[in-house]
């Protein structure tokens, strides 16, 4: 199986092509157009800035290459932001896969009748809920999984999973071949793991 994980100057590529290896599956770390488009699989991970992340796949045409795959497609963090219409961070117009906001968590809200305060970034472990797509098959209702991100995705008609963090929001999403997931499978253990496998044998 050919399966190509993007490069885009963003980071956590390399964490994901190991969680890979651990599962036995070879993949390509690349920013070429051929290649990405005729691998069976494409994995979107990186950790960085959403603006200077959409600069880079506009400046290598990769952002029309993106919206045009037909084979399944894996968005992890900010892979996942960028799939969305736009985030607040840098107030960049993203790929518009998912018809979603990215926003900043705040950290006050309201719960009831006080003000809570959340520590942001999100940063350690969190559950997940609501699970509603076969990329979770084999993952059990409230399992952890590991987050580093101060951007959310809202909840939406494309919602899988959700996550609470002061507000409930999307923690995965998906529409057609495109699925998005907010936390990082690679390093959340063997729930992670199965996601990924989950993710490689659609």
């Amino acid at each position: 199986m050919n399966i190509s994980i993007i490069k885009y100057n963003a980071g956590n590529t390399q964490s994901v092509l190991f969680a890979l290896e651990r599962l036995g599956i070879n993949a390509i770390v690349t920013d070429d157009v051929t290649e990405i488009g005729t691998a069976d699989k494409v994995i979107f991970p990186g950790v960085g800035e959403a603006g200077t992340a959409m600069n880079y796949l506009r400046e290598r045409n990769l952002d029309g290459l993106i919206v045009s795959l037909k084979q399944p497609v894996l968005g992890i963090c900010l892979g996942m932001q960028l799939l969305c219409k736009s985030s607040e961070e840098g107030s960049t117009k993203c790929l518009g896969i998912f018809d979603t906001p990215v926003k900043l968590f705040s950290s006050t809200f309201e719960k009831g009748l006080q003000a809570d305060r959340i520590k942001v970034p999100q940063m350690g472990w969190n559950t997940i809920c609501d699970l509603k797509s076969k990329l979770f098959t084999g993952i059990k209702e409230q399992d952890y999984m590991y987050f580093v991100h101060s951007y959310y995705a809202e909840l939406s008609e494309n919602t899988i999973a959700t996550t609470h963090y002061g507000h409930p929001y999307s923690s995965a999403l998906q529409k057609n071949n495109f699925y998005g997931v907010q936390f990082h499978p690679e390093k959340s253990a063997g729930p992670g793991q199965k996601i990924l496998e989950n993710f490689i044998t659609l």
